[in-house]
């Protein structure tokens, strides 16, 4: 099949993996939309929100609709970085056995990554960008696709370990989970309290996703569109020539070239879902606050004055 036919064929089945998600999560069209960019992007995803706003739900419902085996670990102070990456036991014939975590998944929802020490936040950050852990000297390799959705409650701070910037940067995406709307709302409350239950079918494999992973990373970019991506990235840093006052009053540092990468693919993504061929400076806007959110760092000016991330974001276009 051409690329160009696979592109068609990938609109298609999207409107319909969309379709299959909407039967249990009721709006949140952007944030899954977000998630949905990542996954086909190969790319992890940091969800902030409070708690109560179905992040578990929507997750486990992504991984079903998209065929793919889904772990949640519950992240605590007391974690250690053997319960997620799994640890080595006596067996009754005395031979060590490995018996695996719950990192080994295609899908991985790691609730409340700041209420865990460093030690285990890195065991889980390795994985994430080798697509592999070391367990007692032996190398085992995590199973294609592989995602992690982490998330965040931005309300209580006390007793949590703040992820540091370089982890931050590993994640592609930080989306902002927001409250439902009121008729959502209704909608929520009418399908949560009665006794019917939506299936969701799987729509794809493994194997397809991996396949369309690779498709978009074939679609072609113009050069102004890679040039604007790129000095939209250096405007966010405060000593550099291009960087204007508002981010020299405001940011501390600015993004880095990783921020430069998930900028173009992530654009990729966007264009093919909505049956482009190739993405335009449009593509690059839309995923622009997702990507750049969680890599600039504000002062004490900026927070004192309420100057937002997205503010900062937005007079970069």
């Amino acid at each position: 099949m051409s690329d160009v036919a696979a592109v068609e064929q990938f609109v298609k089945k999207y409107k319909d993996l969309k379709s299959e998600i909407a039967k249990v999560i009721v709006g949140q069209d952007a944030v899954v939309n977000q998630i949905l960019i990542a996954i086909f992007s190969g790319g992890h995803s940091l969800l902030i929100g409070v708690p109560g706003l179905a992040k578990t739900l929507m997750v486990n419902t992504i991984a079903q609709a998209l065929g793919l085996d889904f772990k949640r670990i519950q992240f605590t102070p007391d974690l250690m970085p053997s319960d997620i990456l799994g640890s080595e036991i006596l067996d009754e014939n005395r031979h060590f056995h490995f018996v695996k975590g719950p990192i080994f998944a295609n899908i991985i929802l790691a609730d409340e990554i700041n209420r865990t020490p460093p030690k285990t936040q890195a065991a889980l950050l390795e994985a994430m960008q080798e697509r592999s852990v070391t367990v007692a000297g032996h190398h085992y390799e995590l199973s294609l696709p592989y995602f992690v959705l982490a998330t965040q409650n931005p309300i209580e701070q006390e007793g949590t370990y703040p992820l540091p910037e370089a982890q931050l940067d590993r994640f592609m995406f930080a989306i902002n989970l927001d409250y439902p709307t009121f008729k959502e709302e209704v909608q929520v409350v009418k399908s949560t309290t009665s006794d019917t239950k939506e299936k969701v079918n799987p729509l794809f494999s493994a194997k397809e996703i991996v396949d369309i992973q690779h498709l978009i990373r074939r679609v072609p970019v113009a050069d102004n569109v890679i040039e604007y991506a790129v000095t939209m990235v250096g405007k966010t840093r405060p000593n550099s020539k291009s960087a204007s006052d508002l981010v020299q009053n405001y940011l501390d540092w600015g993004a880095g070239p990783r921020a430069s990468q998930n900028l173009i693919l992530a654009a990729k993504t966007h264009a093919v879902i909505h049956g482009k061929f190739s993405p335009d400076i449009e593509d690059v806007q839309a995923v622009a606050g997702s990507i750049l959110r969680h890599r600039i760092i504000k002062n004490y000016k900026a927070e004192a004055e309420g100057i937002t991330d997205d503010f900062i974001i937005k007079s970069l276009f």
